[in-house]
């Protein structure tokens, strides 16, 4: 792991430096009003349940992605009876500073500048900021359907490649423009294939450019998923993820032609990459059935550091990282694994909670790196 590591940091003088410095709440969620200046390497929050230590992690989620990780409904972020939210982060970018402001007015729309410039579609933003969140919200990757899963795979992708955003949202206006027609066809018991072969053509576009990026990325992705786990857990258990697409064995052009009936019945689009899953697999098993808690949780975290290592490498920026009650269902040796990997120059800025103070504070004194304890 050290040889890794090592040689990973004579490299860190390519990637940007990027630190949150100051970031200010006004009625957002259970804060009225609230500053923090932070520490340019580690700031931890720490408290009991229910005091908005998630809560600040989130509001600098949204200034990346535009939306919450929690809560995706921005109106559910406004202080309860307060009408308004207000988050500004002032970062520094190399040399130069950056200021990124969000806000919402009930019955408005959703307002983000960044140095005083609206963004006049919101997809612009993402990768401008890059993060990455690790939080025991991630087990619905485990648990939850394939959908939670191709979200994880375009959320990294799209974070490094502004183009695969546009693409997919293509697919998707599409892919909804289809499925209607299909509803119309049905309700007025009628079918026009000239309609119908406009939309397979931009599906076919679109879905199969989706599904070769998906792959290039996963090739990419696994072996550093891979060596995450390895370092995290010791090299006890073997991991694995298998992209499955119905594009991998016909095309989709093939596919649009064969599922055409059952598609009007259905009255919905049956087959495309919005099919797609990831598999997850411990020792060639579905680790859902058989990985015990502390092994998917060391799984989700791997997946995790592996998206900020591949986010790194193709944007040259280190994204912030942030771990929300990261030592939940760990055991104390995987803990200190977890804190090695991180207490690296190929980190940049970190955010942590934790509901126990002395125990967290413990564990960054190990780091020798400078910090911030915040204790709502």
């Amino acid at each position: 792991m050290k040889t890794t590591l090592r040689n990973a940091v004579n490299f860190v003088f390519l990637h940007q430096i990027m630190i949150l410095k100051n970031l200010n709440l006004i009625n957002y969620k259970n804060f009225a009003v609230a500053e923090f200046d932070f520490d340019e390497k580690i700031n931890c929050f720490v408290g009991k349940n229910g005091v908005g230590k998630t809560n600040i992690l989130e509001s600098i989620y949204f200034l990346s992605f535009t939306k919450g990780y929690f809560n995706s409904v921005a109106s559910q972020h406004i202080k309860h009876q307060e009408g308004f939210f207000v988050i500004e982060g002032f970062y520094q970018k190399d040399n130069r500073e950056e200021i990124i402001h969000c806000s919402l007015k009930k019955g408005h729309k959703k307002i983000i500048k960044r140095n005083g410039k609206e963004y006049t579609k919101l997809s612009e933003h993402i990768g401008k900021i890059p993060l990455v969140i690790i939080s025991p919200n991630d087990r619905d990757l485990i648990a939850d359907g394939s959908d939670v899963r191709r979200k994880f795979i375009d959320g990294v992708i799209a974070q490094a490649d502004e183009s695969y955003l546009t693409t997919l949202i293509k697919y998707q206006k599409t892919l909804s423009q289809r499925n209607s027609l299909l509803k119309y066809f049905a309700a007025n018991h009628t079918f026009n294939a000239l309609n119908l072969e406009i939309y397979n053509e931009q599906l076919i576009e679109f879905g199969t450019s989706i599904y070769n990026k998906r792959k290039e990325f996963l090739l990419e992705f696994i072996p550093v998923f891979k060596e995450q786990y390895s370092l995290i857990s010791n090299g006890v258990e073997q991991v694995n993820l298998k992209y499955k697409s119905q594009l991998e064995h016909q095309n989709f052009n093939d596919l649009l032609k064969e599922n055409l009936q059952k598609d009007k019945i259905m009255q919905y689009s049956t087959v495309g990459i919005h099919k797609d899953d990831l598999i997850f697999k411990i020792d060639d098993y579905p680790i859902k059935k058989y990985g015990s808690q502390g092994q998917q949780k060391s799984f989700l975290i791997a997946l995790k550091l592996a998206q900020f290592h591949f986010i790194k490498k193709q944007t040259d920026k280190k994204p912030l990282l942030l771990l929300d009650d990261i030592f939940d269902k760990l055991d104390e040796d995987r803990v200190s694994q977890l804190i090695q990997l991180v207490n690296d120059d190929n980190f940049g800025q970190l955010f942590i909670s934790d509901t126990n103070a002395k125990r967290t504070e413990k564990i960054i004194k190990k780091t020798k790196q400078s910090y911030k304890m915040f204790e709502l």
